[in-house]
């Protein structure tokens, strides 16, 4: 089993915690994982990804040129990283915010409106555990509670009475495939 995904989106929607809280995950099942975030200079608003591989195999370069697997949280994301996803592979995206349509055929898109299904649980911060779930549920390889468990522990005690809100948006992203 080898999964590759790029999650990007700007500064502030949580795109590289989504990546922390799927890397942890990853070790807590066993795998071997990198984790490489990139962002800009900016505090808030400028392009954030990374680069997540989970793996039963060694991996060998944290580094992806392609990926199985693209999540853009924005329209920038999506427009810059979209000719990195390899043939065959999925393009998720946050419908709310992306507007582009895709240009290829030779890869899946799968629309998520994220900041509706946010609006709904009461809280937009919680857009990009919406996209991750959406991300879990089309590639099915990690249970919600390996998932959970992780982000509990990026996490931490101080915001514990988050957790449920949280998996809630998990499981309502999951669902959108």
């Amino acid at each position: 089993m080898l999964k590759e995904v790029l999650i990007s989106g700007f500064g502030g929607q949580g795109s590289l915690l989504a990546g922390q809280i799927l890397a942890m995950a990853g070790v807590m099942d066993d795998k071997n994982v990198t984790y490489r975030p990139v962002y800009g200079t900016e505090k808030r608003g400028g392009l954030a990804f990374c680069d997540v591989i989970i793996s039963d195999e060694e991996i060998g370069s944290p580094a992806l040129e392609e990926t199985q697997c693209l999540v853009a949280m924005d329209e920038n994301s999506f427009t810059k990283f979209e000719g990195i996803v390899k043939e065959g592979g999925k393009l998720i995206y946050n419908s709310s915010l992306v507007t582009s349509e895709g240009t290829r055929d030779d890869i899946s898109y799968i629309a998520v409106p994220c900041n509706e299904i946010a609006s709904k649980l009461g809280s937009e911060k919680v857009t990009n555990m919406i996209i991750l779930g959406a991300y879990l549920g089309a590639e099915d390889f990690l249970s919600m509670d390996i998932v959970e468990a992780a982000l509990r522990e990026e996490m931490g005690p101080s915001k514990e009475k988050l957790i449920p809100l949280n998996r809630q948006a998990l499981e309502e992203g999951a669902t959108c495939k």
